[in-house]
């Protein structure tokens, strides 16, 4: 195992950090500015080596446009929070809305967009800042990490940790678009289940079955239609929840976590599939989800593991 930084660049004056964490045939490289995993190397069927997820080569790439959120580290809350509002213990919290009537991932300068401090750890690194009350409109002085690491077997380990002085909402992701060689892509879902959503993208609060669509999954097939779905997982704790595999080159990424759901986006413009592991969105406004509320003397904990393989 070797764990090496580097300097790369800066971004208000604030130094960025690149992490390199190798184990075997396997290099991740990690940046202290977003969290964000700016590349992914793994070996196909026929051991050769290449990049798996997309990225920039340097900073002023993800700088110049943030928006697809390449590799990052998503919060304080993933995905959409209904007209970028949400009440908490009798008290309304208003956030950007910076997905059209929405708040997306975080607001307009959510974790993505922070430099993180950085502590070599055992098998990887921790990134861990501190959010302060009000930043982004959420409640709470929030302090926060996420460890990266590199498992016996190559795999790549995101371990989210959280506690807040005072109640506050919580869901953090990571979102890495993965494209394992190809243009054809092959994906399976544990999930029975998906939450449909209005046009701008937020749950109804139904919860419906995907036999019979074009969503069901479960035994695998080719991803023909675009996707921007939250699929509800069968597993409860850690669990395999989906597989990606290419076949021209082999190479297979599994995702195994603790989160209840999967938001699963495809994008043909940028040729990547985003494969967020996540509590539902617009959680804060549907007490019928998985609660997403952090209050003093709790701790949010979340893992997801990334494996890679070739068949």
């Amino acid at each position: 195992m070797r764990i090496t930084g580097e300097p790369f660049g800066s971004v208000d004056g604030t130094d960025v950090t690149r992490w390199t964490l190798q184990r075997d045939a396997v290099r991740v490289r990690v940046l202290t500015y977003g969290g964000i995993v700016q590349s992914v190397e793994t070996p196909d069927r026929d051991g050769v080596p290449g990049g798996v997820v997309l990225g920039f080569p340097d900073l002023e790439g993800y700088l110049k446009r943030p928006e697809p959120y390449f590799g990052a580290l998503v919060g304080r809350y993933a995905n959409r929070i209904a007209g970028g509002s949400f009440t908490l213990d009798g008290t309304t919290y208003r956030l950007a809305r910076n997905g059209g009537p929405n708040c997306l991932h975080g607001g307009e300068r959510g974790f993505d967009k922070r430099v993180w401090d950085a502590e070599e750890v055992e098998g990887g690194v921790r990134l861990s800042r501190v959010s302060p009350d009000g930043e982004e409109g959420f409640p709470g002085r929030l302090e926060v990490s996420a460890t990266y690491t590199l498992d016996a077997d190559g795999g790549l380990r995101i371990a989210y940790r959280a506690e807040t002085d005072a109640p506050t909402v919580v869901a953090l992701t990571n979102h890495s678009y993965w494209n394992l060689g190809g243009d054809a892509h092959e994906l399976r879902i544990a999930a029975g289940r998906y939450t449909p959503t209005d046009a701008t993208g937020v749950p109804t609060g139904k919860v419906a079955e995907v036999a019979g669509t074009e969503l069901d999954f479960r035994t695998g097939g080719p991803l023909t239609i675009p996707l921007d779905h939250n699929f509800v997982l069968d597993g409860g704790g850690p669990a395999a929840a989906a597989e990606l595999y290419a076949p021209l080159t082999g190479r297979t990424v599994t995702v195994e976590t603790t989160e209840p759901g999967l938001q699963v986006y495809t994008s043909e413009e940028l040729g990547g599939i985003a494969l967020e592991t996540q509590h539902f969105p617009d959680s804060p406004n549907r007490p019928e989800f998985p609660s997403t509320v952090l209050r003093p003397g709790d701790v949010y904990a979340s893992t997801t593991v990334f494996r890679f393989g070739t068949r």
